[in-house]
């Protein structure tokens, strides 16, 4: 009997490198929180000014509603491009990286490029573009190309890395060509989920793009941020409904294309 209560102690014993650890943490954020001066007199302080803010941005002002059409067209039209290269790239690119179907020598180097286009955030790319090519869309398309080529490529090869290689050795056998494979062997396997990463990244571009605006990438942002510097608050909060607006209808739209695919 005391062996079996002993066993049952054992079964819940304490993981005092867990607990250590924890510790350790809220110690470490202690600390942080001294070294970075937070203090609840600023947060206190904070909260009053958030209220005044708040208060100045209400009622919103849509007068100038042929500026916000404008800019919202704008980051649409950056959205849908950037995605729609990303995603045309993005395919030989999951097939490339994918290392249970290209050889070593192709698939290391492809996702180490995988892996460069996702090490910056987008916000930077675009500095980065906005520099090279100058003000405008043109920089905001690029970066959010290069940003989404990161992520669906990455997803693209996971996915192509855990289908079924029957259908593979089987189409193989009967001898057909490796575009055949592809297309009768891998991409049925894929494409539902495929789908699936191509309007979740399309979702992400219309939210990135309005941000890649304010460093100068065009879009709705360069006006959010002209706005901001006007102390143009209650156009701010026009444009900030509008941008909420079309985020929560892409998110409807998106989940009945996922409901008609299933």
């Amino acid at each position: 009997m005391s062996g079996a209560a002993a066993a049952a102690r054992q079964a819940f014993a304490p993981n005092w490198g867990a607990r250590l650890g924890l510790l350790a943490l809220a110690v470490y954020a202690v600390f942080a929180a001294t070294q970075l001066d937070l203090n609840w007199a600023r947060l206190a302080a904070g909260f009053g000014e958030g209220g005044r803010f708040l208060a100045r941005m209400f009622p919103p002002n849509f007068t100038r509603w042929e500026l916000l059409l404008e800019g919202m067209l704008e980051s649409l039209q950056i959205a849908a491009l950037a995605s729609a290269l990303g995603i045309l790239i993005s395919l030989p690119l999951g097939l490339m990286a994918a290392r249970n179907l290209s050889p070593w020598f192709i698939a290391v180097p492809t996702r180490a490029f995988i892996a460069l286009c996702r090490s910056l955030h987008y916000v930077i790319v675009a500095i980065l573009f906005v520099k090279a090519l100058g003000f405008g869309a043109l920089a905001g398309v690029a970066a959010l190309t290069i940003a989404s080529m990161g992520f669906i490529a990455k997803l693209f090869a996971e996915a192509i890395e855990e289908i079924s290689m029957k259908p593979v050795e089987a189409v193989r056998a009967a001898g057909a060509p490796g575009a055949s494979v592809l297309l009768y062997a891998v991409l049925p396997q894929v494409a539902s989920r495929f789908v699936g990463f191509c309007l979740y990244q399309l979702d992400s571009n219309l939210r990135n793009s309005t941000l890649v605006g304010i460093v100068g990438a065009g879009g709705i942002g360069g006006t959010l941020f002209a706005a901001f510097k006007r102390f143009d608050y209650d156009f701010v909060c026009a444009i900030l409904l509008t941008i909420i607006a079309l985020i929560f209808l892409a998110e409807v739209v998106s989940g009945r294309v996922r409901a008609a695919l299933r």
